[in-house]
């Protein structure tokens, strides 16, 4: 059964930081989420208010832009945000122990097309894209194949 995407507007960065604190809420080690956008989409905005959310104590949240993955201890596991926009090679996602950290960890992926034939079936998409009328919103379309998906967003058909 393959359900139709799921589009969410939110009108505002606190919006996305209360969807991420929501989404995140719900989120167990070995789900993955693949933050798919153009830069300036939200998708770090999202990701580090998500962490954050999940945080037992205040920490910084910084883009994994140089540094590829950042790890943090939550109260749900490990939390791996990555972001795999300087990788040229698949190789290279191996090299960074993602794989194992799939079935371990939650993962957040920024630039999840550099997986290649490693994008993990199970995974929730998340499509981020700016309102060209509205410089704050911000429209993010969730798909997913594995059914777990429509459970946790308690989506019906």
């Amino acid at each position: 059964m393959t359900l139709p995407p799921l589009r969410i507007t939110l009108n505002s960065p606190e919006d996305t930081t209360k969807f991420a604190s929501r989404l995140g809420a719900i989120l167990h080690p070995g789900d993955i989420l693949l933050l798919q956008g153009k830069i300036g989409t939200g998708k770090t905005h999202f990701a580090r208010s998500l962490i954050q959310s999940l945080m037992t104590r205040p920490e910084d949240v910084p883009s994994p832009t140089f540094t590829l993955v950042q790890v943090y201890d939550t109260r749900k596991g490990e939390i791996w945000h990555c972001d795999l926009y300087r990788l040229s090679a698949v190789e290279e996602v191996e090299e960074l122990g993602l794989a194992e950290a799939m079935e371990q960890a939650i993962c957040l992926i920024e630039w999840p097309e550099k997986l290649g034939p490693l994008t993990p079936g199970s995974a929730l998409t998340m499509t981020f894209e700016t309102d060209p009328d509205m410089l704050d919103m911000r429209h993010i379309t969730l798909t997913w194949t594995d059914e777990k998906w429509a459970q946790k967003l308690e989506v019906s058909e």
